[in-house]
């Protein structure tokens, strides 16, 4: 089966090739279609992502050209689908007809779902399995090789929105089932590369705490309200507070892990 990948460069593959646009132009449209894959995106849309405001007095004679470009590069290869089968002209636009399953972010977001709904009904273990899953998909950033014009940029922060949530949602569920000695490297790390998101910041004191490391906890506590009173003037958020107050007065017991929004261990920084 033919697969398109956005989740990274972009690539075409099947279980023995892979195929790179070479033409700037071509990538940027296709990711964009991709994006929409089944749905039309229209000639205004893909006038505004190539030129922005100003496009030239020949952008529809230029957009119907990179399209025929992009069905002779599927024609060209026997392997693919033929051109005009996969590239429809539906006014008021195009679109790419594909399977859902053939496209990896769509994949994506629905084992994302899958696992927000296993989480939500209590089976932390499966969604941290289907939430890796997910994730695994990625191989860097979304379209890195496409320069993205003004509506690939909304369609890519939506997508490093959702992977962001999901990467919390599989830390939610590795918490829960008692997986924080694991966690605490990549916490570490997240911390690090991220030193203004309270919320992994508490991951990491409830991670300490899990395998009896409330020095630590503490201490990254104390690390947090350095950097936050540094950079911005503020002290961690009453959620951040209420944990470290647990832990002072904990006597030795483990804080329970909290879904966030849902109980004091829940931060702040991301919504």
């Amino acid at each position: 089966m033919v697969e398109f990948k956005v989740l990274g460069p972009l690539e075409i593959t099947d279980e023995t090739r892979v195929w790179r646009l070479t033409a700037a132009r071509q990538r940027q449209i296709l990711g964009l279609l991709l994006l929409s894959a089944n749905q039309i995106v229209d000639v205004d849309s893909l006038t505004v992502e190539l030129w922005g405001d100003t496009p030239p007095k020949s952008a529809l004679t230029t957009v119907q050209t990179y399209m025929y470009q992009l069905r002779r590069f599927f024609d060209h290869e026997a392997e693919l689908p033929a051109g005009d089968e996969i590239l429809i002209t539906r006014p008021p636009g195009y679109l790419i007809e594909v399977a859902p399953e053939q496209v990896d972010v769509f994949r994506f977001r629905r084992l994302v779902q899958e696992g927000r709904a296993l989480l939500d009904t209590g089976k932390a273990e499966e969604a941290s399995h289907r939430l890796r899953e997910a994730l695994d998909l990625w191989s860097g950033h979304p379209l890195t090789d496409v320069i993205p014009g003004r509506v690939l940029e909304a369609y890519l922060a939506d997508l490093e929105e959702t992977r962001l949530r999901a990467l919390e949602m599989r830390i939610e569920a590795d918490l829960e089932i008692g997986r924080g000695r694991d966690l605490i490297g990549e916490l570490r790390f997240l911390v690090a590369t991220n030193p203004l998101n309270e919320w992994f910041h508490g991951r990491l004191m409830e991670a300490l705490c899990q395998v009896g490391r409330r020095n630590e906890a503490l201490g990254a506590y104390q690390e947090l309200h350095a950097v936050l009173d540094r950079e911005l003037g503020l002290e961690p958020s009453r959620e951040l507070r209420q944990l470290q107050y647990q832990m002072l007065h904990a006597q030795g017991a483990r804080p329970g892990v909290r879904r966030r929004g849902r109980g004091v261990a829940a931060a702040a920084g991301v919504a």
